[in-house]
């Protein structure tokens, strides 16, 4: 009861209390694990989880050991062999310091420990249940420490409740995975994933060759290498920024992963994001480009302990980081302008049929989609727009539709005539009831959404059968939705690590890169705040996800493809927007023409 007066925790509140900061899920416990391994001189580490991390977490290391003594250490709080007096903590150099993290997931865990020095004839086994010491006795083991981490949260059901799926957990112990292989190419990970090997990664001489063994050669491929000098290219004052960064025409409208490292750490901080978006050309809707920065300075010009998981860093001098950030960027960028936009299209463009495909010349831009002035449908009040010289418009194809769309409603409009498509892109079309403004893309991702949605899309089989090597998170993301993939379309299987081998497309994407169209439903799905509720959600997302790929720079129409694109919109639910919410088209009215023209 409280009555107003203060008291120390007993032992075992407080370790649950530092748990909920320290362990959130199995990633968690795969994070502080792998870091103790690395800062503790491990040249090989081999990760396992069942479960998804709920039943076992194992990290196997050959690192320097541990005494009987300094085992037993480490089960207290507060005890640490990275730092000795308050002046180590202006200069931490290591990834694991606050000494709380292991008697924090013992706390909460059936937790085992053996682990033995190099110069040591006999390891240790300690045993500790949800917090209590159970055993301790000598143990047969190799130089190193295994950590073993059994039914997480035995002792707390309702943080175990809080935990997702099986999948879902997997993904993220593959990103503590995959992030920290490549923080350290020089040490060799494997993971095992429910008694099958998932990763395999030798020692790297360099970080571009763990790049590629993580992604794969296109990947590494689509990337431009910052380089490593003393100019202001690749250090600012006392900041050095090396890596890999994304050609700016190769990257898609959407979000890519983006791998930030300071000092070796896992992390990152707002000034680095901004001086991302800074640094890169201006992209289409909440596009970033695809990054892999190591951020080096003096460890006395950064703040490592901000936040309790040491997700987020500050630095003494975030003005010098953006600088040396920004110059990075630009160098790799401006070394490989030119060339690329001459040699590389973007991908989404050149994949459309023939009939309307044109050359792309600016390949750093693509059509604006204009705000919405007014409801998409709604007379619009904005001033008219001044006309840009365009080639003469070809000549009109007027067609009539009919009133309804299977008795449900009425279409848009009883009939329509194509008029032009100006240099903007846009196509402009006379209606029964005035002018509207339709953006092809737009209307292009609404009929391509509808489609792969509530119709059971054919697939096409791919002449070819293409293998599509993806990161070991996003192909855990669609090792999960598989069969919802394989049913819109899609023949999927695994094939090798990280591999899937793709025999069918849906027919209405068959235009698609298999490869990026994977990609980006991956990412899609792991997007905050998605509905868990069932399977249908992940049938909208991957049908957003397809959808979305067609939005690429914009496309020449010849007067028939222009007519049956409007067509197939008319033919759509709800024509007036795409599937992001974005409008489709904007309608003036003949009466509203009339009234800017004085004549009524």
């Amino acid at each position: 009861m409280r009555d107003g007066h203060v008291r120390v925790l007993p032992l075992h509140v407080a370790n649950k209390i530092a748990a909920g900061e320290v362990v959130e899920r199995p990633a968690s416990v795969v994070k502080e694990l792998v870091e103790n391994s690395i800062d503790a001189g491990a040249k090989s580490i081999r990760i396992a989880i069942t479960q998804g991390g709920r039943k076992l977490v194992s990290v196997l290391d050959d690192g320097c050991g541990m005494t009987k003594d300094d085992a037993l250490l480490s089960l207290e709080r507060q005890a640490t062999s990275k730092i000795l007096d308050a002046e180590d903590i202006e200069r931490i150099d290591t990834l694991g310091f606050r000494g709380e993290a292991i008697p924090s997931i013992a706390s909460v865990s059936r937790f085992t420990l053996t682990t033995r020095r190099r110069d040591s004839d006999e390891g240790t086994m300690l045993q500790v249940n949800a917090g209590t010491l159970a055993e301790v006795r000598p143990a047969g083991s190799p130089p190193g420490t295994l950590v073993e981490v059994r039914d997480l949260f035995c002792n707390i059901p309702a943080r175990r409740k809080f935990l997702r799926s099986y999948a879902t957990e997997e993904s993220h112990v593959r990103q503590i995975y995959t992030v920290h292989a490549l923080a350290h190419p020089e040490i060799a990970f494997s993971l095992t994933v429910d008694g099958r090997e998932a990763g395999r990664l030798p020692a790297a001489a360099k970080v571009a060759d763990r790049v590629r063994d993580l992604f794969g050669p296109e990947f590494t491929e689509s990337m431009l290498p910052i380089p490593d000098d003393q100019s202001a290219a690749g250090r600012t004052a006392t900041v050095k920024v090396t890596g890999f960064v994304e050609r700016p025409n190769l990257a898609n409208p959407t979000r890519r992963e983006q791998y930030v490292f300071v000092n070796g750490r896992p992390a990152s901080a707002p000034s680095i994001v901004y001086a991302i978006r800074e640094a890169y050309p201006r992209r289409q809707g909440d596009a970033r480009p695809a990054v892999i920065l190591f951020i080096e300075l003096d460890p006395g010009q950064v703040d490592v302990n901000v936040h309790p998981t040491k997700r987020e860093v500050r630095f003494r001098d975030n003005v010098a980081v953006k600088a040396a950030v920004t110059a990075a960027i630009g160098r790799a960028i401006g070394i490989a302008a030119e060339p690329a936009a001459a040699a590389v299209q973007p991908t989404n463009d050149s994949r459309q049929p023939a009939e309307s495909r044109t050359p792309d010349t600016k390949p750093f831009s693509a059509a604006p989609i204009p705000p919405p002035t007014s409801a998409p449908v709604s007379p619009t009040s904005a001033a008219a727009p001044s006309v840009p010289a365009a080639p003469p418009a070809p000549a009109p194809v007027e067609t009539e539709l009919k009133v309804s769309v299977d008795g449900e409603k009425s279409k848009p409009w009883r009939w329509f005539k194509f008029l032009a498509q100006p240099e903007s892109g846009y196509l402009l079309i006379e209606t029964d009831a005035g002018i509207v403004t339709i953006n092809p893309v737009a209307a292009r991702e609404r009929i391509v959404y509808e489609r792969l949605k509530d119709v059971k899309t054919p697939s096409q089989p791919l002449l070819i059968p293409e293998t599509v090597r993806l990161s070991p998170v996003d192909y855990s993301r669609l090792a999960a939705a598989m069969d919802v993939l394989n049913a819109m379309g899609f023949a999927l299987e695994p094939f090798g690590q990280n591999t899937f081998k793709v025999d069918a497309m849906p027919q209405i994407a068959s235009s698609l890169s298999a490869a990026d169209l994977l990609a980006t439903i991956s990412r899609d799905l792991s997007e905050p705040g998605q509905r868990r509720g069932g399977e249908r959600w992940r049938e909208e997302l991957i049908a957003k996800s397809v959808a979305r790929s067609f939005a690429g720079a914009p496309i020449r129409f010849t007067p028939k493809a222009a007519t049956k694109l409007v067509e197939e919109l008319c033919s759509c639910r709800m024509p007036y927007v795409c599937p992001r919410g974005k409008p489709v088209m904007i309608f003036t009215s003949t009466r509203e023409l009339d009234r800017k023209f004085d004549r009524g």
